[in-house]
């Protein structure tokens, strides 16, 4: 694995697994102030809607994928 990073030949993290460092250092952070205690709540949020968009179009890529399959079975049947 560390040749693989020291050569650049490593796998990227997914968009997942960089969502869960966000909300992971997001919730580490200690406010001092209502005011950041505010902007740890809209980002934490933020967070959420990005999770819910992924997830969103994750599925919806999962069913174009089976449609293109069905459709080149069809096609080549």
């Amino acid at each position: 694995m560390t040749r693989d990073f020291l050569l650049g030949e490593a796998v990227k993290p997914s968009v997942h697994s960089y969502l869960q460092s966000i909300s992971e250092t997001l919730d580490a952070i200690v406010p001092r102030t209502k005011r950041d205690s505010l902007k740890l709540e809209m980002a934490r949020s933020n967070v959420r809607e990005v999770k819910r968009e992924f997830r969103r179009i994750n599925e919806r890529l999962n069913l174009l994928e089976e449609q293109v399959k069905v459709l080149e079975e069809n096609r080549g049947g």
